[in-house]
């Protein structure tokens, strides 16, 4: 969780959130996950609030 919070939410409101509160709000989520061979595709809802993080924070991950 250090590391996530250190690399992937680095400038984001989240870089000093607590441990729990990532874990509710950014792990914790209801989400479709589609397999395919080569990857693994996860369909959030629309009305995700912080899609924006999420997807920021998972970019950040990749690279």
């Amino acid at each position: 969780m250090e590391a996530l919070r250190r690399l992937a939410l680095k400038g984001t409101a989240w870089a000093e959130a607590q441990v729990g509160t990532i874990r509710l709000k950014l792990l914790k989520i209801g989400a479709i996950v589609r397999l395919s061979v080569r990857r693994v595709l996860l369909q959030l809802s629309s009305a995700y609030p912080w899609k924006d993080i999420y997807a920021q924070a998972s970019h950040a991950l990749r690279s």
